[in-house]
């Protein structure tokens, strides 16, 4: 989605972004943003037992929920890197802070890319004075590349909203392909916005947000050791305090920014070429909702048949009665868009089936899975799986 340079602006914050040579190909990889204005902050976390340093260090400055800057970098995850990679991340925040004249714990540290390597030290403290030297309103979408990793294009949105004719900007950036089921991949986003509001309101809002969408996507399965949301809201549009009017509207809006980035993310899922609505219906609790969906959204077998376009509503069922859900398989049943390929749990007929392999050939399709059980719906967003996720994959380190 191209939106112009100046649609981007966020009152208050600026940006940069530089290639050290923290990725191999010499590709942005340094990024910086920085709020004018002492801003008020909330973030989500990997819920992955093994924790990246950054995230380490970032969820206990967060505490104060006041910050001025994310300093974060590509091409190297700096997790599982012990105690050498604790003080990295310590350090950064430091060297950043002094830079800019502001406390350490007001700058949050963020890192992606491989897991296991010590990172570059001195490439990065070399590297900040002109990374601050640098920072512009303009660049917030140079920092959206310079967190790709093996993403193919940057992931950016905008939306406007008014508080008493009073204008503010929300602004998001992410990246994230590969290693996708965030249950708060590899996956990062920042979102910027210029709304005056408080502490308990933006944190009400972005665990909305993160639930309706970032919640709802998986390209593989794998929730990363790096994955972090972070929100900074600068109360530079000087609206009043939020009604719960306003906080409605405005958690609607960042639900937009992120539902827009979650959809790009699976777009540009590893070597995907297509995007899958799975949406399960009838199901008789909550829980059993969203755990048939993620069954069925992980399921390499289903994943392939979307690759290969094959109706095949077998690997379906299997992954249903596999997912520990209340279900009767002769209760089911399945569509491809609007096409049934199952009543209660037997196959139409080949016709219907041709017909599902052909939707199946569009860049975008649903499959709606009807349970019966109850009165519960879920959905989640995947992409299919093909031969290119293995070639990405394989040699990611070499």
């Amino acid at each position: 989605m191209k939106i112009p340079d100046n649609k981007q602006v966020v009152p208050g914050f600026t940006a940069s972004a530089l290639s050290i040579g923290l990725k191999k190909d010499k590709a942005l990889d340094l990024g910086l943003i920085f709020s004018e204005q002492e801003a008020i902050i909330a973030g989500v976390f990997t819920t992955n037992k093994v924790q990246a340093a950054p995230i380490i260090l970032t969820r206990q400055h967060i505490k104060n929920h006041k910050g001025h800057a994310i300093i974060v970098n590509a091409g190297n995850a700096n997790a599982c890197t012990g105690a050498r990679g604790l003080d990295d991340a310590y350090k950064t925040s430091s060297l950043v802070a002094n830079l800019l004249n502001i406390h350490p714990e007001e700058v949050m540290v963020a890192s992606t890319g491989v897991i296991g390597q010590p990172l570059d030290m001195p490439l990065i403290e070399n590297a900040l004075p002109d990374l601050i030297k640098n920072l512009s309103k303009t660049s917030i979408p140079r920092v959206a590349k310079a967190i790709l990793t093996t993403d193919s294009f940057s992931k950016l949105s905008v939306r406007k909203g008014y508080i008493d004719e009073k204008p503010y900007q929300i602004t998001g950036i992410a990246k994230g392909a590969g290693m996708i089921m965030p249950n708060m991949a590899t996956m990062l986003c920042f979102v910027l916005t210029d709304i005056r509001i408080e502490n308990e309101q933006i944190n009400a809002a972005l665990q909305a947000a993160v639930e309706t969408t970032f919640n709802r996507i998986t390209v593989d399965g794998d929730t990363s050791t790096n994955d972090m949301v972070l929100v900074m809201a600068n109360g530079m549009a000087e609206n009043r305090l939020l009604t719960k009017e306003h906080l409605d509207s405005f958690t609607k809006s960042l639900e937009e920014v992120m539902g827009e980035l979650a959809q790009m993310i699976i777009q540009d899922g590893e070597g995907a070429t297509k995007v899958i609505r799975i949406e399960v219906k009838g199901a008789l609790t909550p829980a059993d909702a969203i755990q048939a969906a993620r069954t069925v959204a992980n399921s390499s077998l289903v994943k392939t048949a979307f690759y290969g376009q094959d109706p095949n509503w077998g690997r379906i069922m299997a992954a249903l009665g596999r997912s520990g859900v209340t279900m009767d398989e002769s209760t089911v049943d399945i569509w491809i868009d609007d096409i049934r390929i199952v009543l209660h749990g037997l196959g139409v007929g080949p016709e219907e089936e041709k017909k599902a392999a052909v939707r199946m050939g569009q860049k975008e399709f649903s499959l709606l899975i009807k349970l019966n059980q109850g009165r519960f719906q879920e959905q989640i967003l995947t992409c299919d799986l093909t031969h290119e996720y293995i070639n990405i994959n394989a040699d990611y380190r070499t």
